[in-house]
């Protein structure tokens, strides 16, 4: 920055074309582009007295590019600002284009020819450009898998068809085309300039998912699934009154029960069911099973609609075992006129020695043989209250010389004293899963009935049941279930560790429940992905949290924003800088994905560094700070040098350094480069986060024990009070929720729209977009430190005020982060 250059003088003026007070600063930093947008305000009254935000970036990106431009006259700078206030030129892509001409091209301007070249009124439909992107596929076929997915965005951008479409809608259509063509997108082995000497999680994942690149949907279990209406029936004409009501494509349902949140084997269930369905043009239902009311509760509905659209799916739409309560009661007194269903009185003990206690073939029960007119009498009087839970129960009458135990009678209807949380006191019976799933599938004509290995034996009582009652037959398929090892996937046992504060509810980071891992900050995005790597076979999927967490951290690597981030802070002076020294450096969110745009940060005479960059005892190996020693900060113009330390005489720790800044372009090129914030109050620099959140594994062992209290980590939460973080923190934390609330109001409006189904007078649960957002999408890689989210415990005032409102820290704003997932050099730092 020139020493001659005030910036600060500038902002007042650029402050009157509604700039707000950071961007005004940021358009000042530069003295040659600020000299031009000086020029452009004070030639155009217009644009001094206020223009629209978005215009207002625009002329500002039209200085910058000035800046870099040869010669371009007045009257073409003028030609150029009236088309931007005008709404011609819409983009800072437009805006460098129109400099680009209007460097070869003197006034008059040709108004059609100028147009063309900077694409104004262009217009192009997303089903427009994906076919677009085929064409290049196809003219190209050096591209074979995603691994080419870069080069081929930039090559389909530079093509004259879609040259000014939406940078996302290009980058949104080659994904879609890739997932079309080669599958889920597959694990990229980092480069590494030096062969690791043991195999890195990473290297293991990607030799075991690149070995195919059919899409998971047209493969191994999945790919091997009956086409619609090829699932035999039991009379003809069911068949075709299923594909009458279907059109003969695919319908799939997610079935779980109210009495639980979700948990990551869910995901898979979810991916499968509703990934199936589309894959297919299907369509699939969330479908809560709620046939017992003695567990469920009105918050486990709402958390498993949000948990899958937040996962990213749309139900087409959402029903209730007990939307059908009247037809399954009347299916099953016609069960019993059949004579395939009776009413027995056995207590649970008998029932369990008639069954044989799983020892072999059971005996018929005493009331198996009751006659017809009285099990029917008999169910009459269970549904209008005579009978008390475990006096009376309806069985089906299956075949007890079957070696399948789930032909053994099973319960169809009990007797239960609760209310129902939507059909209230009208019932006092209700049928089980055995009798329900089935029958509730046959009136939604699914198509496939896809469940986990554990249900397997319920395939044949399934059948059966459908066939007794002559009704249509969807067919079960059964794949493995996703595990994790090291924690635990069970209701009970989590219901466990809630109560006893092992952890800190159900949403707490430690465990793997969706709503925790979703407050934890894992994108939604990265289940799905490491859920379609795994593959869908009959067989288990134990994977191990490592696994997971490195498909987090790749699904990271190029979404998430970087920040500079100081966890345990060391003060230090750079003695040979003015004590007002101050210079904006212009930084990249993400050196490889400009998409994610530019932030701007003081340097200052005292800033602060990690205390474990610098020590006492320098040696060979040792490349970061040390007293006499040289190192770069990231970002910085120049590096430091240590001159001097301060040492607390009672602890003995290092409390300041003191260094030269080596500003005075002589300094060679440092061995290292470490993080670092600086001390700038006007700014607001550094941000002072209130708590860090470190989480650590909860369970000691892989597999926790029965007993699995005595396997607990007592060191699974650690609580870091001094992390401060450079000032592009906030202004990125608004951004990111304000583009995802902008994205999650489009999708529900568009399901809304879409789900023709639901209708204003039933209670179905629609659609909320506060489902889709909330402080975990701002997400972001503290800079050799980890991936960190935003949780729910803080407060920012700034993040819900207008859009052009500042983002700045408050008073009364406390800001907590939770560590999503470290570094793949977490295991210590290289020196």
């Amino acid at each position: 920055m020139s020493k001659n250059h005030n910036a600060a003088e500038f902002v007042p003026l650029f402050k009157t074309m509604s700039l707000s007070d950071s961007k005004a600063a940021e358009a000042a930093k530069s003295p040659k582009s600020a000299s031009i947008l000086k020029e452009l305000i004070e030639s155009n009254s217009s644009i001094s007295q206020g223009v629209e935000e978005k215009q207002a970036s625009l002329i500002v990106a039209l200085a910058s590019s000035l800046s870099k431009a040869g010669a371009v006259g007045t009257e073409e700078r003028t030609y150029i600002v009236v088309k931007i206030l005008d709404g011609s030129l819409k983009s800072v892509d437009q805006v460098a284009a129109a400099v680009k001409y209007t460097e070869s091209h003197t006034a008059p301007l040709d108004d059609a020819e100028f147009d063309k070249e900077c694409g104004v009124g262009f217009s192009i439909e997303p089903a427009q450009i994906v076919a677009h992107v085929k064409t290049y596929l196809t003219s190209n076929p050096s591209v074979t898998s995603w691994a080419n997915l870069g080069a081929t965005i930039s090559g389909v951008k530079s093509t004259a068809e879609v040259r000014w479409a939406s940078p996302v809608e290009i980058k949104n259509a080659v994904e879609k085309v890739f997932l079309e063509t080669f599958g889920p997108k597959q694990a990229v082995q980092p480069k590494s300039k030096e062969p690791k000497k043991e195999a890195s999680v990473a290297k293991k994942v990607v030799t075991e998912l690149t070995s195919s690149r059919k899409p998971v949907f047209e493969e191994g279990f999945l790919g091997a699934l009956h086409k619609p209406g090829r699932n035999p029936q039991i009379l003809p004409y069911l068949r075709d009154q299923h594909l009458s009501a279907t059109g003969g494509n695919v319908w799939t349902r997610f079935p779980p029960e109210p009495n639980g949140f979700l948990h990551i084997g869910h995901s898979k269930a979810i991916f499968v069911n509703f990934g199936y369905a589309a894959h297919h043009s299907g369509k699939c239902y969330l479908r809560y099973d709620d046939t017992n009311p003695e567990k469920e509760e009105g918050v486990y509905f709402e958390s498993i609609l949000e948990m899958v659209r937040w996962l990213g799916y749309e139900p087409w739409k959402i029903t209730y075992s007990s939307d059908y309560f009247d037809e399954l009661y009347q299916l099953a007194v016609e069960l019993i006129k059949k004579d395939k269903a009776y009413v027995c009185h056995c207590t649970q003990e008998e029932v369990k020695q008639d069954r044989g206690e799983k020892k072999g073939l059971p005996r018929p029960c005493a009331h198996r043989d009751r006659p017809v007119a009285e099990s029917l009498e008999e169910f009459e009087a269970m549904k209008n209250g005579k009978y008390k839970p475990k006096e009376a129960f309806l069985r089906m009458k299956q075949d007890l010389t079957d070696g399948n135990p789930q032909m053994w009678d099973l319960t169809a209807y009990r007797v239960l004293d609760a209310p129902h949380h939507r059909t209230g006191d009208k019932w006092r019976i209700y049928p089980t899963y055995d009798f329900t799933h089935c029958l509730v599938d046959s009136f939604e004509n699914i198509s496939h009935s896809l469940c986990t290995t554990e249900f397997i034996a319920s395939r044949q009582s399934y059948d059966w049941l459908c066939d007794a009652l002559e009704v249509y037959k969807p067919r079960q398929s059964e794949y493995g279930r996703l595990n994790l090892e090291g924690t635990l996937m069970s209701k009970r046992k989590i219901q466990t560790l809630v109560q006893e504060k092992f952890v800190n509810g159900w949403d707490d980071p430690r465990l793997y429940t969706l709503i925790a891992l979703r407050r934890r900050g894992v994108p939604p995005g990265a289940i799905i992905s490491f859920v379609s790597t795994l593959g869908v076979s009959t067989a288990p999927s134990n994977i191990e949290i490592s696994r997971f967490e490195q498909s987090v951290r790749q699904f990271l690597e190029n979404t998430a924003a970087r920040l500079l981030m100081v966890m345990r802070p060391l003060k230090v002076t750079l003695e040979n800088l003015p004590e007002d020294y101050l210079e904006w450096i212009e930084k990249p969110l993400h050196p490889k994905v400009p998409e994610l745009g530019t932030t701007s940060i003081p340097l200052t005479r005292t800033i602060y560094i990690e205390v474990d960059d610098f020590r006492l005892e320098d040696s060979k190996d040792y490349f970061r700070l040390a007293p006499g020693k040289t190192v770069g900060l990231f970002q910085a113009p120049w590096p430091i040098t240590c001159t001097a330390h301060k040492i607390d005489t009672i602890t003995g720790q290092v409390t300041e350094l003191v260094c030269k800044a080596e500003n005075d372009g002589k300094a060679k090129k440092p061995k290292a480069f470490i993080q670092w914030v600086a001390e700038h109050a006007p700014s607001g620099s550094p941000v002072r986060i209130d708590e860090t959140r470190i989480f650590h594994r909860l369970f000691k062992s892989d597999k926790p024990p029965s007993d699995f209290r005595s396997d607990i980590n007592p060191d699974s939460l650690e609580v870091v009070r001094t992390v401060v973080a450079e000032i592009g923190f906030l202004p990125l934390s608004k951004r990111l929720l304000i583009d995802s609330r902008k994205e999650a109001k489009a999708r529900t409006d568009k399901a809304t729209k879409e789900n023709v189904q639901a209708s204003a007078e039933d209670d179905t649960p629609h659609a909320t977009a506060d489902q889709l957002v909330g402080n975990e999408c701002v997400r972001f890689q503290g800079l050799r430190v980890a991936y960190f989210g935003l949780d729910k415990d803080s407060r920012i005032a700034a993040l819900d005020e207008p859009v052009d409102a500042k983002a700045e820290r408050r008073q009364g704003d406390y800001i907590v982060l939770n560590r999503i997932v470290s570094l793949k050099e977490d295991s210590g730092k290289t020196s």
